[in-house]
């Protein structure tokens, strides 16, 4: 047991008189096909070795104790007054709500979780919140659903409460995720394949902008629409039922001026961010991560000049990656408006690019850089002593 989790599992036996089942619940990156996952396409994420922990335990009552360590906070309320409140509430009480929804034998239960993935990073700390609890619940209360069922309740709860109309890879990676694996994710079956990631000198390195994003506050939500009023008109001239069907962004082209700049901007990057990531997995098959680089800045330009979601920090980092020889590949990752990019940068050079991308980038932002050397993971699971 890490240090993480043995906190948690103290603070829990210092406020409740049973002892918890533990849990650990992996964030994710991803490393190419962005705001694809709600446009059918395909997505490449992995699980990650920074997550949430949970210590949680059936209580026999009706009420629900929760406790954010790392803010603090508790909250009770009754398993029948479960609503719609605010901030990490709504993440934690919409998963418990999808489980009444499906009419499943849950009741109280205590619950204190933490963890140590950076607000803000684009490391998707919300589909940890989610995962971890669905899958304690889940095992707690004899639920019998598998990895996918539960992947698709926490993306119906962070739609509900929290009101964010996310995709599917961010919950499916953290509870479907698989140790040096990545998955490629057909998010319009809810099928995947694990692709060893082979870095053979390299690592992955995520730096860390700290320009914090905030996707309920409607921009994310925007970005959906936008596709969608696109779709209505690709539809109906090219007698397509998704951007998948779409063979290339030249067709896209042909119908420019039926949409706005907005809309034709966002559907061009959804085919072409599409192809890019069954590209990706061909490139990753023939262990050609100079190519899968290649592809990485390729989706970066196109998530900050088709999709505008970038931000000038995020376009400061892959400008000075691109100038290193050592670094194969960059992109912003996650959401957008800040939050981390993600560099593949060779072993050797890692110490020296961070500190000078570091210098750089506090000289430009007066921000000081955060980075992170990632190991993959597996999806959540139960933590055994």
């Amino acid at each position: 047991m890490n240090q993480i989790a043995k906190e948690i599992s103290d603070i829990f036996l210092q406020k409740f008189a049973t002892v918890p089942n533990l849990y650990y619940s992996p964030g994710r990156i991803n490393l190419i096909g962005e705001h694809i996952d709600y446009n059918d396409g395909y997505v490449m994420p992995a699980s990650i070795d920074k997550g949430v922990y949970y210590a949680v335990a059936a209580n026999g009552t009706n009420t629900l104790n929760f406790f954010a360590a790392d803010l603090n906070e508790a909250l009770s309320i009754d398993i029948t007054g479960v609503k719609k409140l605010d901030n990490w509430r709504n993440y934690v009480l919409s998963v418990v709500n999808e489980f009444l929804l499906l009419q499943k034998p849950v009741t109280g239960f205590d619950c204190v979780f933490g963890g140590d993935i950076p607000r803000g990073s684009g490391m998707s700390s919300s589909a940890a919140v989610e995962g971890g609890l669905a899958y304690a619940i889940n095992e707690i209360f004899n639920c019998g659903m598998n990895r996918v069922e539960l992947a698709l309740l926490c993306q119906r709860a962070e739609h509900n409460y929290p009101g964010v109309n996310c995709g599917i890879m961010d919950m499916y990676a953290s509870i479907n995720g698989k140790k040096d694996c990545v998955i490629l994710l057909d998010c319009k079956n809810i099928t995947h394949e694990y692709f060893p990631l082979k870095l053979d000198g390299y690592k992955i390195v995520l730096l860390n902008t700290k320009v914090h994003h905030t996707l309920a506050s409607g921009e994310y939500n925007i970005r959906r629409k936008r596709c969608e009023e696109g779709m209505v008109v690709l539809k109906q001239e090219l007698g397509v039922t998704s951007f998948r069907d779409i063979k290339s962004a030249a067709d896209v082209e042909l119908h420019k001026d039926k949409m706005s700049t907005e809309v034709f901007n966002c559907c061009k990057f959804v085919v072409e961010e599409i192809a890019r990531t069954q590209k990706a997995a061909e490139l990753l098959q023939q262990n050609d991560l100079a190519g899968f680089g290649q592809l990485m800045y390729a989706g970066h330009w196109g998530l900050s000049k088709l999709y505008d979601v970038s931000c000038p920090e995020s376009d400061f980092l892959v400008t000075l990656a691109a100038a290193d020889k050592n670094v194969l590949g960059a992109r912003q990752m996650g959401g957008g408006f800040g939050g981390c990019t993600i560099n593949i940068i060779k072993e050797e050079a890692i110490e020296k690019f961070i500190a000078e991308t570091t210098v750089d980038y506090k000289k430009q932002f007066s921000i000081e850089l955060e980075a992170y050397v990632m190991a993959i993971s597996d999806g959540v699971y139960r933590i055994v002593e």
